[in-house]
């Protein structure tokens, strides 16, 4: 098992990785809309806040030798369904082409009063 850790996305804010390599797969961990460089909250609505997660998933995929194209699987969290239609505008931009497979669930709350928060499984 290889862990992920790059500077080009958040630091874990918990005992977590940022990632993780095993069985040919990354796992990688749940991304919210984190400043690599601040590790505060960027932006106040689901757009900019979708951005921001998909900069960071990106990262944590790169630092483990992958990208949006290797994802076979996400999991989205989304604290409000009415986010919904903007969240998969922002998120198909980064999946143009390529439909992994995906859950959506709304949640009660993220942590740090995140708006949206996307976990991904990609092949090596």
């Amino acid at each position: 098992m290889d862990i992920i850790q790059t500077s080009a996305a958040p630091s874990a804010i918990g005992p977590y990785s940022q990632g993780v390599i095993s069985g040919g797969l990354l796992y990688t961990s749940g991304q919210i809309p984190l400043s690599a460089e601040t590790g505060e909250i960027t932006g106040e609505d689901i757009r900019a806040q979708t951005e921001q997660v998909m900069r960071n998933l990106s990262a944590v995929l790169a630092g483990g030798g992958c990208t949006f194209s290797d994802v076979i699987k996400t999991t989205c969290y989304l604290q409000s369904m009415e986010d919904f239609a903007v969240f998969n505008e922002v998120y198909a931009k980064y999946f143009a082409g390529h439909s992994p497979a995906r859950s959506c669930i709304a949640v009660a709350a993220l942590p740090l009063g995140a708006r949206v928060e996307v976990e991904a499984i990609a092949r090596k």
